[in-house]
């Protein structure tokens, strides 16, 4: 089932990769889509800028709201899997951040009928979350001292765009523990709009101590169909 699954998703990502990933360049107000994808893919995933599970879930919410422009924009962070240098996997992530903050903020301003779904996978998750923060990211001050462009919390006008987030795969509260990192908190304004997908055994997200992901954290393309009702949903 598992390579099955894998084939289907590599499959996926040849066929839609060009469509799927349209307006990738700057908004401004003459190409405002209705609806504009954020999606952060998850570490050293195949299929940048959004990754396997980005193109799935994208391609299911363009099926699931004919006659509505859909446009995706992968976030452009690194996704390292640098793990052993903990200062520069939290800079790469907050480089993330910041660019999901900018662009949400520009959306927001130059397109104020689009509706944003912001999306993560994994690691991407992480990011997501961290771009929807009620309260300024904090490090452990040996980190916190050497990085650069710290995100802040944005104003709840911005949040009023955003019609849903989607997170696959987010790493658990025990497992953020584990590597010193701030619990994930989605912001009090989207919390409603929220729906977190974890598949059971997967020891990323079920509170598993920290370790390698097992096979079934691959699996979440898999769940975009649900994921997509869940944003259509709140966009119809």
């Amino acid at each position: 089932m598992i390579k099955r699954s894998a084939v289907v998703l590599v499959c996926l990502a040849t066929m839609l990769a060009m469509g799927v990933i349209a307006g990738q360049g700057r908004a401004d107000a003459a190409s405002c889509p209705d609806v504009e994808v954020f999606f952060a893919r998850g570490t050293v995933e195949t299929a940048p800028p959004v990754g396997l599970t980005g193109l799935a879930f994208s391609a299911e919410l363009r099926r699931q709201l004919p006659g509505k422009s859909v446009s995706v924009w992968g976030v452009p962070y690194k996704a390292t899997d640098r793990f052993s240098n903990r200062r520069y996997v939290a800079q790469t992530a907050i480089d993330g951040i910041s660019m999901v903050q900018r662009r949400m903020t520009r959306i927001a301003s130059v397109c104020p009928t689009t509706k944003i779904v912001l999306g993560g996978y994994s690691q991407g998750a992480v990011v997501t979350t961290y771009a929807t923060s009620s309260t300024r990211l904090r490090l452990p001050e040996r980190y916190e001292r050497q990085l650069t462009d710290l995100p802040q919390v944005l104003p709840s006008s911005v949040a009023d765009h955003v019609a849903a987030v989607i997170l696959f795969g987010a790493p658990s509260d025990r497992w953020m523990r584990d590597i010193g990192t701030p619990l994930l908190r989605v912001g009090t304004p989207y919390r409603a709009k929220t729906y977190r997908y974890c598949i059971p055994g997967d020891t990323i997200c079920n509170g598993a101590k920290v370790g390698q992901p097992n096979a079934l954290h691959v699996l979440y393309g898999t769940m975009s169909a649900a994921a997509a009702r869940f944003a259509a949903q709140r966009i119809r």
